[in-house]
């Protein structure tokens, strides 16, 4: 048996002080994956925001192969790619408000696809849409460009 009661109940300023502390290490521990996390968007961002780095022939070649995939499945449309709003200059305004000159707004990779578009597609009679997709907390978020070749 216990030689005192306060073996068995420990004093309530003494708990509190290990429930505060144990808040704060679940705190510091939030931080940081938060920070992690933050810091992985931001470096993809980065990323998608600079140029592809792929030839006009490996860019030729990749829409074949997903627009062939599509018409094998019975598609007359595909979603090509989805990106943050954040890699529009107006983070997605001018597409979100249908603005002419919306894809003056673009960089990196959501541009090389429209020039790719522009320069190989539409001569031969596809068309592109870029098309906000998410609006988180009412405001535009994430973007979709579907190629369609339907009526």
């Amino acid at each position: 048996m216990p030689a005192s009661i306060d073996d068995l109940i420990p004093d309530a300023m003494q708990i509190r002080k290990e429930a505060a502390l144990k808040e704060a290490e679940k705190a510091d521990e939030y931080a940081r994956l938060a920070a992690a996390v933050e810091a992985e968007k931001q470096a993809l961002i980065d990323r998608l925001s600079r140029p592809s780095g792929k030839s006009e022939t490996e860019k030729i070649q990749l829409a074949s192969t997903v627009i062939q995939r599509a018409v094998r499945n019975g598609l007359t449309e595909v979603q090509v790619y989805r990106f943050p709003n954040t890699l529009c200059t107006d983070k997605g305004r001018a597409i979100n408000q249908q603005e002419a000159g919306w894809e003056n707004t673009l960089t990196g990779i959501p541009k090389e696809i429209y020039q790719l578009w522009a320069d190989y597609l539409k001569p031969r009679g596809y068309r592109i849409g870029y098309q906000i997709i998410e609006y988180p907390g009412g405001m535009p978020g994430d973007i979709a460009i579907t190629i369609t070749w339907g009526e």
